[in-house]
């Protein structure tokens, strides 16, 4: 047996999807408006994770410019044939309004770290879609919603089937289940002639669960289960939050593990606040003796220390893919490119380009880390020349653009001067401006005047709801501004749709003509 200990997989991690190949595990999980698009990480044991690649080219035009925070690849769903893999996701256009406007695809690879053939839409219903190979048959199963006045969102699930070679419907689109309370995220596992249909339910905050049907037919009628599988709607009090989103894997021996998505909150004045995102989980299995899958342990919350049937193994080191901007760095919207992101120009340096500011839904340069515990510290080198208020460079915390803390080095006009927007020549200051961002409104929280002759050191330090910034002078840190609040950085702070985690990066902008260029050396994010 190991022992592991969730999140298996920490910081922003949600939607896992897991299927078990030979003695390899791999979980495939949602990256939503982040580049690189579906990251997967693989296993031994259940208990030690490594990053394994990703789903390149999952969005046709490698473009998500323009998409809503929050939007993108919604719910991947990775799948075995016994000859290949599969991946099924959305591409989701609105958020928070009745339509959608997404399109689903597939794709398929022999090797998660290799190439994957290009995307191909399918019926797309509604996002979370998943695949199911039955007996030489594929079939599709989704959530489908009702964008009429007076319709459900979440209006039950879905099953098509799929033409194995040109993935077209080749019958019925079957109605398999509808439910009071919200389903979606819908999985098909086979087991004893019976068809165990498990669905997220809920929705994905503290309300979200795992529910079983099942049925003898795989169209139905399905039965639901008396209780919950999952779910700590319950108990505010369970370490692990939010715990649902469910996926099935038998082991080589025989036994039953689950993967789910979960959230560590931390306890504010203002409610809980989870500024890590929503995590990868794993719990062990059992059927009772009415052919039901339980949490081996008992009852329906998640475990932090589970016992899996795996022995314990130790992975090799992570390949090096060569690209100097690889993981674990991500990008919004689109794939870092030299044209703005240069690690040749200087070498041991990223030399940003400015582009859009940081509101931007189209070309942010912006490069970020997963934060995956809440005690953390970020630092960087940056070397800049700003000229005029249009420009900026820095560290930033960041979660989305409604959401972000930032220390920039930018210009300002003379001390006492007041703001006429001028492009000032020979005259004004080279400053550090720390800015809060929340939900509509932007506040300057501290500026301090510094000497950008050479390169200056920025850092941020959080320890739980508390981020501290600073920089470097004369080999000291000294702080800039008061504290702010990491937790506004989390899906459950502000009145929109949330789905992501908080980031630590740097980031580039120049709001005139994007020439203004910026250095970072020695990024460092210290998580524990």
């Amino acid at each position: 047996m190991t022992v592991l200990r969730n999140p298996v997989i920490r910081g922003f991690a949600p939607d896992p999807s897991l299927v078990r190949v030979g003695d390899w595990y791999y979980v495939a999980t949602s990256s939503f408006e982040w580049f690189p698009t579906i990251p997967i990480h693989r296993s031994r044991d259940l208990a030690h994770w490594q990053y394994a690649g990703h789903v390149r080219g999952a969005v046709p035009g490698d473009s998500l410019a323009g998409v809503p925070d929050s939007g993108g690849v919604w719910a991947p769903s990775l799948s075995w044939d016994g000859e290949r893999f599969w991946m099924v996701y959305s591409v989701v256009r609105s958020v928070g309004t009745p339509y959608f406007d997404l399109d689903t695809y597939v794709c398929t690879a022999t090797d998660v770290s290799g190439t994957w053939s290009a995307p191909r839409r399918v019926a797309s219903h509604g996002f979370d879609p998943a695949l199911f190979h039955h007996e030489g048959r594929l079939w599709l199963l989704n959530m489908q919603s009702d964008h009429r006045p007076g319709g459900r969102r979440f209006a039950g699930i879905v099953l098509t089937e799929l033409d194995r070679r040109t993935l077209a419907p080749s019958g019925a689109t079957h109605l398999l289940l509808q439910h009071e309370r919200l389903i979606e995220g819908p999985k098909l596992v086979h087991r004893d002639g019976w068809y165990h249909l498990v669905l997220a339910e809920g929705g994905t905050g503290v309300e979200h669960g795992v529910l079983v049907a099942r049925s003898r037919a795989i169209t139905g009628p399905y039965e639901l289960d008396r209780q919950p599988l999952l779910t700590t709607r319950d108990d505010p009090s369970v370490p692990l939050q939010k715990a649902g989103h469910a996926e099935l894997v038998q082991t080589p021996d025989g036994d039953w593990v689950m993967s789910h998505l979960a959230a560590r909150p931390l306890r504010t004045a203002q409610g809980p606040r989870c500024p890590l995102g929503r995590e990868t989980a794993v719990q062990a299995l059992t059927w009772d003796e009415d052919g039901w899958p339980r949490l081996r342990d008992g009852g329906w919350h998640p475990a932090v220390e589970v016992d899996v049937p795996t022995r314990r193994q130790e992975l090799a080191a992570a390949a090096d893919t060569g690209e100097p901007l690889g993981w674990p760095w991500s990008t919004l919207r689109e794939p870092a490119d030299p044209s703005w992101a240069d690690t040749v120009a200087r070498p041991g340096w990223i030399r940003l380009r400015g582009r859009h500011g940081p509101e931007s839904w189209w070309a942010h340069s912006l490069l970020a880390q997963r934060i995956t515990e809440h005690r953390a510290e970020a630092e960087v080198t940056v070397e800049a020349r700003p000229r005029t208020f249009t420009q900026a460079a820095g560290l930033v915390l960041w979660y989305n653009t409604e959401a972000y803390h930032a220390l920039d080095l930018t210009w300002a006009e003379p001390e006492g001067a007041g703001q006429h927007g001028q492009q000032w020549e020979g005259g004004g200051r080279t400053v550090l401006s720390l800015v809060e961002r929340e939900e509509g409104a932007t506040r300057t929280a501290a500026v301090v005047e510094v000497d950008a002759d050479s390169p200056l050191t920025l850092g941020v330090t959080v320890d739980g709801v508390e981020a501290r910034f600073w920089y470097v002078r004369e080999g000291v840190r000294t702080p800039v501004g008061p504290p702010l609040d990491f937790g506004k950085l989390s899906d459950d702070h502000g009145s929109r749709l949330r789905f992501t985690g908080a980031m630590a990066g740097v980031h580039a902008v120049d709001l005139v003509d994007g020439a203004f260029t910026a250095d970072f050396t020695g990024f460092r994010l210290t998580c524990w």
